[in-house]
């Protein structure tokens, strides 16, 4: 792959290990999977917080990655919270 001059970090923090844990678990999957030609992404988790780091070729496709991978991670956190409620 092509030198990728753009970058953006997201340090999420849980305050908890093990729902940082569930969330890059959940996401992880994706990584190489929606990646292409101009972008890639990779997680990474220290204690209870959670880096997504997303690399572009430009502007335009930081912008759509940082999207794709916000939202991942949105739909990782409810649904890590709605089983934390389901009584088991």
């Amino acid at each position: 792959m092509a030198e990728l001059p753009h970058r953006t970090t997201f340090a999420l923090d849980y305050g908890d290990e093990r729902r940082a844990r569930v969330v890059k678990t959940s996401v992880a999957r994706e990584v190489g999977e929606i990646d292409d030609d101009r972008s890639q992404t990779s997680l990474l988790r220290d204690g209870p917080t959670v880096e997504v780091v997303v690399e572009a070729a430009d502007l335009v496709a930081l912008r759509a990655a940082c999207n794709t991978w916000l939202s991942l991670v949105g739909v990782a956190e409810e649904t890590a919270g709605a089983a934390e409620t389901v009584p088991f």
